[in-house]
């Protein structure tokens, strides 16, 4: 695919090779990976288009080779990216844990399947826990997106690059296999790369200078309270300053659909279903899972309004929900699992059910 062809117009794209072109033009220039359905077409992609931008591509031998493949890249300096789906992602935790420890900036892309062990190719969201608690060991967090369109796809990948430099930090893309397949005309604007942020911290010989250490091994008496102290200090700022979301119909709705991701993209047809039977519904979609957006939530319960959280998995989200109100509304929770997809009919009854109808 030329610069031409890509810059400001629409293209008709899959997610994932959406997302991976993005990356690209957000300055990529280092991806190991490994296979795994429904995210293949990522190192696919990436195994195409790396060489023409002068960039690496490695296909791992196993996911733990390539998380940590990412760790030397990105200490390096390079804009590093991994991508996998649900059981590759797992076997990724130590590596995600140490580049959070050395803050390390990395992007961690997980198009999610049915869980768990093998579990299915169908798409889910039951690694929400995973991605928003620190999957690894440790204290540590990522900041995580939560894409439900394509555009998005691209927009967040491109954001995450950014945000994984300024807060050096790894970031993820908590997508699903139905985003990762579908496809939908989106637009790719092309980077500026050549003006990316100076990494003084990076390994990159130190002739002349200091040289650089960048370990997450700290036996000194209390060094290492420190560090997690000054990590805490970062994930707090990201709560401050990074937390996003979106709104529909929320200021008049006696009941308020939390959902994320393609779950959301489901919710918002039966709103919209439930609109046109007289029903005052809304919907709250999280696009950053973490930082979580629970002072939005919290005010919306303030004002007494029921909630009813919507997710491919049997509750994860909904403790996030239940602890952002604080006691001061209701939640109620709807959730598919296994690779079930919910539709809006289906949807829209659990709305009436709620809301006493039927």
């Amino acid at each position: 695919m030329s610069e031409e062809s890509i810059n400001n117009n629409k293209i008709l794209m899959k997610g994932n090779e959406a997302l991976a072109e993005a990356a690209i033009q957000a300055g990529c220039r280092f991806y190991a990976g490994y296979p795994i359905t429904p995210q293949n077409e990522i190192p696919e992609y990436m195994a195409r288009r790396m060489p023409e931008v002068g960039g690496v591509f490695i296909q791992a031998e196993s996911e733990i080779s390539a998380i940590n493949m990412v760790y030397g890249a990105s200490a390096a300096g390079a804009r590093a990216m991994t991508s996998s789906s649900s059981p590759g992602i797992s076997l990724k935790q130590e590596g995600i844990s140490f580049l959070a420890g050395a803050e390390l900036p990395a992007v961690i892309v997980n198009i999610q399947r049915g869980g768990p062990g093998l579990g299915s190719i169908a798409a889910s969201q039951s690694d929400y826990f995973q991605a928003t608690k620190g999957g690894g060991h440790g204290d540590y967090r990522l900041l995580v997106y939560a894409p439900s369109s394509v555009q998005e796809m691209i927009d967040l990948t491109i954001k995450a690059f950014h945000k994984a430099d300024e807060y050096r930090n790894p970031v993820m893309i908590l997508g699903d296999g139905i985003i990762g397949q579908m496809m939908e005309p989106a637009t790719i604007k092309t980077e500026n790369t050549y003006d990316l942020p100076k990494k003084d911290w990076a390994l990159t010989g130190c002739r002349g200078r200091e040289p650089n250490v960048i370990k997450t091994l700290h036996m000194e008496e209390g060094v290492l309270e420190e560090l997690n102290i000054k990590l805490k200090d970062k994930y707090e700022r990201m709560k401050v300053n990074e937390v996003m979301y979106e709104t529909l119909f929320t200021e008049d709705a006696d009941l308020i659909i939390v959902a994320f991701g393609i779950a959301a993209r489901i919710s918002s047809s039966a709103v919209t279903m439930a609109r046109k039977e007289g029903l005052n519904v809304s919907l709250f979609r999280p696009i950053t899972l973490f930082p979580f957006p629970e002072n939005e939530i919290r005010r919306l319960a303030e004002h007494k309004k029921k909630f009813l959280t919507v997710e491919m998995n049997l509750g994860q989200m909904v403790e996030d929900v239940r602890l952002s109100v604080e006691g001061k509304s209701k939640v109620d929770f709807y959730g598919r699992t296994g690779g079930s997809i919910p539709t809006p009919e289906e949807i829209l009854e659990v709305i009436k059910n709620v809301a006493g109808i039927g």
